[in-house]
This record gives structure tokens, sequence and C-alpha cells, in this order.
């Protein structure tokens, strides 16, 4: 029995639409992250880009569970001595880019590498319903459906 190993003409990419309105953040980017790097197909592999086009609609209606929205902390660092800055879901959310949670939650889901910068290249988030996709036809996905736990009320 041999491994099988998928060729780039192989290769098939769907597309996937998701509406994230009450759906948890983690849940919702494992999820994402798994359609992404093509885990989902039997015919994966590691070291090629399998996985699926996903455009994520309304991600500025993502919850959160517990108390995450108002205490879990973003870090990040501006280059210079002492300029660590830091943020919350909260203040993203109500600000400019709300999309940037989604993108972010995907980004540190999926291994480090060109091969996963890639891959989330294949990652389009909007905040609002609207997207300008429709010609590829997507196929909607229902993650609410999967697991009674990706959705807060």
């Amino acid at each position: 029995m041999k491994t099988y190993s998928a060729k780039p003409s192989e290769i098939e990419k769907k597309w996937i639409l998701i509406d994230a309105e009450n759906l948890v953040v983690g849940r919702l980017a494992a999820i994402i992250a798994n359609r992404l790097r093509g885990k989902h197909l039997p015919t994966f592999t590691p070291h090629m880009d399998c996985g699926d086009n996903v455009i994520v609609i309304n991600a500025d209606k993502v919850k959160f569970t517990g108390k995450k929205k108002s205490d879990k902390v973003y870090y990040r660092h501006t280059g210079h001595p002492g300029g660590i800055k830091e943020t919350t879901p909260e203040k993203v959310l109500e600000g400019k880019f709300p999309e940037r949670i989604v993108q972010m939650a995907v980004k540190r889901m999926l291994p480090r590498g060109p091969l996963a910068r890639q891959q989330l290249s294949n990652l389009r988030v909007y905040a609002g319903t609207e997207h300008p996709h429709e010609a590829q036809t997507p196929e909607t996905l229902d993650v609410a459906s999967m697991n009674a736990k990706n959705v807060r009320k």
C-alpha cells in the first residue's frame, strides 16, 4: 500500500461560505483552519495547499464565551524599545476593522511558514453580510448545526 500524495493538477478547490453570526470565535477559527489546510479531505497532503477557499460574513457579530470579550488581551509590539501595545476583543470589534478578530484567530491556528501564509490568502473575511464572491457560487457551511457549543445566544 502506497501513501497517497496529491499533485498540484489533482487539487480541486471549492468555495465555502460561513455566516459567523452568534458563533464562538475559537470554535469557528478551528473549523476554518481545518478547511483552509484541507484536513477534512481524504486526499490531504501536508506539503500542498489542498484546502478550500473560505468566505466568512458577519464577522462583527461573533461571540466570546465567559468574560473573554472584556478580559482577554491581545498584545503586539511596534519593534521599538518599550513598544508593546495591548487591546481587548471588545475594542477591536467596536473599531474600524472588526473582521481582524476572526483573521487573527485563524492565523494563529495555522502552522507557521510559507505554506500557511499561502493558505491564509484563501480566507476572505467581511464584517457585514455582503461579499463580492457571488460568481464563485460558494457552498454554505452551517457551522451552528455541527455542534450545540458552536453557538452563543
